[in-house]
């Protein structure tokens, strides 16, 4: 994977951060996209100069999308690998509880996000020759959750959005796959378990898993062993997965 180039949409914190490690410990450049600057800029330096970049991008905005893409092009090339992991689940609701204004700004984020981040960069890997596009599925992409309209509709639809794109471009060199990686100890699990709606925000800490597993999955699926589940979704549920990973509780 030596000099590859890989963007992180989200990249700030919880698993776009690990991915970010995980990428470049594999070899990979990695550009880090995110709101928050000074996160990513912290990060880039911890990996380093010339192997990393952060670059400041509202997902939901797809000229500051495209604008980035650009800047990584300029400096490096086209790139092989779009982590699409952006993602927001505040503020959790009922529906007749729910702003629509607010709600709305999650779909922009979850499901318009994914799909700015694929339409910068299919026209660049196309003219490459192909490449791989990888976005955070959930469980809640699958099945209903209280209080949770909003991320199950965004997630259901980035899931089919990832499926549409394998469709439309694996022959054309595009390897499009989702991960669901079950419940990981992020930031997002604390505002889930600060909303105390749902039996997800009552579990317990420990039942989440670390982000370097979904990182660690990610990397993996961005090789060759990726390959099987082209247009399909990855669960770190699968314990046959896990195994296959290493990756132990």
């Amino acid at each position: 994977m030596g000099g590859r180039i890989t963007i992180i949409t989200g990249a700030s914190r919880g698993i776009g951060a690990a991915a970010a490690r995980a990428f470049a410990q594999a070899g990979h450049r990695v550009a880090l996209l995110a709101r928050s600057m000074g996160e990513i800029e912290a990060l880039a330096a911890e990996i380093g100069s010339g192997r990393s970049m952060a670059l400041g991008c509202d997902v939901a905005d797809f000229d500051a999308v495209e604008a980035a893409f650009a800047a990584v092009e300029r400096a490096w090339g086209r790139p092989d690998v779009l982590i699409g992991n952006a993602g927001v689940i505040e503020p959790v609701a009922r529906l007749e509880d729910a702003d629509p204004a607010a709600w709305g700004r999650v779909i922009d984020v979850n499901l318009k996000g994914v799909m700015h981040g694929m339409r910068a960069a299919l026209p660049r890997m196309l003219a490459g020759g192909g490449g791989t596009v990888l976005t955070i599925s959930s469980g809640a992409a699958h099945r209903p959750v209280e209080g949770w309209s909003h991320y199950c509709a965004s997630k259901a639809g980035a899931a089919m959005l990832t499926r549409c794109l394998d469709e439309e471009h694996r022959g054309n060199g595009i390897r499009a796959m989702g991960l669901s990686p079950g419940t990981v100890a992020t930031r997002m699990q604390r505002e889930i378990r600060a909303s105390g709606i749902n039996p997800v925000s009552r579990l317990d800490w420990s039942a989440h898993v670390p982000p370097e597993w979904p990182a660690r999955a990610l990397v993996w699926m961005a090789g060759p062993s990726g390959d099987r589940f082209l247009g399909e979704e990855v669960s770190l549920r699968d314990e046959a997965v896990r195994r296959e990973l290493g990756l132990t509780a």
